[in-house]
């Protein structure tokens, strides 16, 4: 799982590099976000633009990265591609994350 991460003022970004999150990568993803995570960071943005599927396995991985946060911190995602918005959408994830239409609009409303 290709993932890169950098720091936006109080914002931990991490940019997915994978075309799909699905069975195959959930538990990758997983363990590629763990460390990235374990800085404290209150906030961090998920973009997803390079991502044009995700399944059920991979939805899960990212709820189970939220999870793993705990109290006090949050997580947004950016950059859905149609498909992967949909996912979102019939599942009602979309009530659970904040979700953006690309990163810079995700860094201006969370830098706010």
């Amino acid at each position: 799982m290709e993932i890169s991460s950098r720091t936006e003022g109080q914002l931990l970004v991490v940019s997915v590099h994978e075309p799909r999150i699905d069975a195959a990568a959930a538990i990758s993803f997983k363990d590629a976000m763990r460390p990235l995570l374990s800085d404290g960071h209150p906030s961090v943005v998920v973009d997803l633009q390079e991502v044009g599927f995700i399944d059920s396995s991979g939805l899960g991985a990212i709820v189970a990265t939220f999870k793993s946060l705990g109290p006090g911190r949050s997580m947004a995602l950016a950059g859905l591609a149609p498909a992967v918005q949909q996912v979102f959408s019939l599942t009602r994830m979309d009530t659970v994350f904040r979700l953006f239409p690309t990163l810079d609009r995700a860094l201006g409303a969370l830098e706010a």
